[in-house]
């Protein structure tokens, strides 16, 4: 009994050894890249889509006429954004990356009378320079993937030309942005999808309104409200 113990146990070593080589050699010739964390920085571009959203703070003002009007963004429009990176490595997990570019969208925005039901729409473009700065914070790769979150600040700079138009939004805002997204490793770049959201820190009203001076009508839709604050959601698709 004592021999058919010892010799299952031998088998059993054997087999477990003979699986473990096999598969450290299968995955050696199925590694992509496998040095490429170890650099010190690297350089890439993304290319994606997003969605701009307007948050409005109402102040319940009331016009002369007994007006009360309610401002929304009732649907999502697709934008378009590119972006350039850079990245530096910290160690084996964390990593800084800045990563500059340009958003284009279009946010349409509802302006309602709440008494009378009357409405109003108007189409507000944009065209955002922006510079994330983000840390990102990646776990272990296994084999070609390696999940990572992120997390930073972005300036953005609006460079559209503003019209004299019912709402006016300024030129800059700085947003807190959190993310996720994976590393896929190719044979011969890394494709890397990321899911980011962006919250606008700042009210982005223009609420002096020099430009309306010729038409006092539209300063209404300006004093009904408080402040507005900028909100996206960012797919991107990194190559690095």
């Amino acid at each position: 009994m004592r021999h058919i113990i010892i010799l299952l146990l031998t088998s059993i070593v054997a087999t477990v050894s003979s699986v473990s080589l096999s598969a450290q050699h299968l995955n050696d010739k199925v590694l992509n890249r496998p040095y490429t964390d170890m650099r010190r920085w690297h350089l890439g571009f993304s290319v994606g889509v997003h969605t701009q959203d307007l948050r409005f703070a109402h102040n319940g003002y009331v016009t002369e006429n007994g007006e009360t009007w309610f401002m929304e963004q009732p649907s999502f429009s697709p934008g378009f954004c590119v972006n350039g990176l850079f990245a530096l490595r910290l160690n084996d997990y964390f990593s800084v990356r800045l990563s500059p570019g340009m958003y284009f969208g279009n946010r349409v925005v509802k302006m309602i009378d709440t008494s009378s039901g009357e409405t109003t729409q108007q189409d507000v473009k944009s065209a955002h320079v922006v510079f994330p700065l983000d840390l990102k914070f990646a776990s272990m790769r296994y084999r070609n993937v390696r999940p990572y979150i992120v997390g930073g600040v972005m300036p953005a700079f609006d460079v559209a030309k503003k019209r004299s138009d019912y709402l006016k939004l300024k030129s800059t805002d700085v947003y807190l942005t959190i993310g996720f997204g994976c590393d896929f490793y190719l044979p011969y770049f890394k494709l890397i999808p990321e899911i980011k959201f962006c919250f606008g820190l700042s009210d982005i009203l223009q609420h002096d309104r020099p430009d309306l001076v010729d038409d006092p009508a539209k300063l209404k839709y300006t004093q009904s409200l408080s402040k507005a604050t900028s909100q996206m959601v960012v797919l991107s698709f990194y190559f690095e």
